[in-house]
């Protein structure tokens, strides 16, 4: 994918719709009039929103906040940790430890790059929002890396070009590096989870046929597509199922479909819905042929659904470049998280170059408001967020839903797992020798369609299912 393109030069905004100057172009390709489309328009202003001073600070203390509360996912143990040795002493214990040099390092100092030409992964969909607005706003660049970002057919693909190693980074399903960690369904490679790139952004759609069988109790026979075997979405929907008293492995047919062909295939009536990413929910409505029947942070508010991650190999080789791909990312992730951005963010990817899609789709997903195809306008600002923290109770989670339906064979150490793949920064040892608690890595409780999840007692969790396969 070439560098983004120099943009126009600035027309005095008087002279911009003259149509009698014959030494002027009769520029209507956007609503200012000054670039080449809306997309660039957006991407323009969502530039010199990031070049101001108060959105660097913001992004700094936001990528170092993000960081900070990886290691204290309970606020009132940094508030004790911070009086006890004070705020100096505190950034020194914690800069000391992290594993890609220090706090500031890692949110703001450059040290040469190892490797400045890279190749990063993506499926076009809103999940992948961080990662693909940081090409055309510059903020690789910004970092000192020349960036292609590859649109990629689908997750089985992206899974082997990361372990043949012909991506240096990528988009990926939140639970694919553990599962290709451990050798589930390809070979095992160590492979790391840096940041969550979005939390919820998922539904379940069904075909508009089924307008009168809501109740998931009604969908025996039905057949239903997710992007991935090992994926949120298979996992939240085999667990929504069962808890209506279905098995997802008997009583309904679960297919693998990449997102870009779940509405196709929903139109051909080849199958009867799917959980899928956004922004192929809304596309159904936007094609009237599907309805949104829930979102499914109505089962887990706040879930993980994709993440950006690359290598344990890639990680000790580069570790200044992947620390400059982290900066990027984040820097990212701070803009996508503020409403106001939400708007322009939908003008900037949707371009064929990466989503390829209707902008008033994209619109609906980020900002919440949405038609459901039932006749109904929706407001759910938080129908799709981009919170970077990858919280190792999620990775826990994760692993006990394979478990639970046979993934996983045997015994599974489930923190060790959890803290190998999911980077949360470790700084244990020093914090011990500061005489502080020290927390079991991140682990936050939440709770999945109303059963309380405990991340300390996973074996517990998973006997109280009626329905497993392990």
């Amino acid at each position: 994918m070439t560098a983004p393109k120099t943009p126009l030069p600035r027309i005095p905004r008087a002279d911009r719709h003259d149509p009698y100057d014959a030494d002027r172009p009769l520029l209507m390709r956007c609503s200012c009039g000054a670039h080449g489309s809306e997309a660039e328009h957006a991407t323009a202003e969502l530039r010199t929103r990031s070049e101001s001073a108060a959105f660097e600070e913001e992004s700094r203390n936001f990528i170092e906040a993000a960081l900070v509360k990886a290691l204290f996912p309970h606020d009132d143990l940094r508030r004790r940790f911070l009086r006890a040795v004070g705020r100096r002493t505190a950034m020194a214990a914690i800069g000391s430890v992290l594993p890609l040099a220090s706090l500031q390092a890692m949110a703001q100092d450059k040290a040469p790059l190892e490797k400045k030409d890279l190749k990063i992964g993506f499926i076009p969909i809103t999940c992948a929002t961080p990662l693909i607005m940081a090409h055309p706003l510059g903020f690789y660049q910004k970092q000192g890396l020349n960036v292609e970002v590859v649109k990629t057919a689908g997750w089985a693909l992206i899974r082997d070009k990361m372990i043949n190693k012909e991506y240096d980074a990528t988009h990926f399903l939140s639970p694919m590096p553990l599962a290709i960690s451990l050798g589930l369904g390809s070979t095992a490679t160590p492979m790391n989870v840096a940041t969550i790139q979005n939390t919820n952004g998922q539904a379940i759609t069904l075909a508009l046929k089924h307008k009168d069988k809501r109740d998931p109790k009604n969908w025996k026979g039905f057949k239903f597509a997710v992007p991935f075997e090992y994926s949120m979405h298979n996992f939240l929907l085999r667990y929504y199922v069962a808890e209506a008293g279905l098995d997802p492995d008997r009583d309904i047919q679960i297919r693998v479909v990449p997102p870009p062909e779940m509405v196709a295939n929903l139109r051909a009536g080849n199958i009867d819905g799917y959980l899928g990413p956004d922004p192929f929910n809304q596309r159904a409505v936007f094609e009237e042929i599907g309805f949104i029947h829930l979102l499914t942070k109505e089962l887990w508010n706040g879930h993980p659904c994709c993440a950006f991650g690359t290598s344990t190999e890639f990680i000790q080789k580069n570790p200044n470049t992947f620390a400059a791909l982290f900066r990027a990312v984040l820097t990212a992730a701070a803009m996508a998280r503020e409403p106001r951005n939400r708007e322009l963010i939908a003008k900037v990817i949707s371009p064929q170059a990466y989503l390829n899609q209707p902008e008033t789709v994209l619109a609906q997903v980020l900002t919440g408001k949405f038609a459901d195809g039932l006749g109904n306008v929706k407001n759910v600002p938080d129908r799709a967020d981009f919170d970077p923290i990858p919280w190792q109770s999620m990775a826990v989670w994760m692993l006990t839903q394979m478990k639970r339906w046979g993934y996983i064979k045997g015994d599974v150490n489930y923190k060790q797992v959890a803290e190998k793949v999911f980077l949360l920064t470790d700084a244990k040892k020093h914090m011990k020798s500061l005489d502080q608690k020290v927390p079991d890595g991140a682990y936050p409780k939440f709770s999945v369609m109303g059963k309380a999840f405990d991340p300390d007692k996973p074996e517990a969790y998973l006997a109280g299912f009626a329905m497993k396969r392990s």
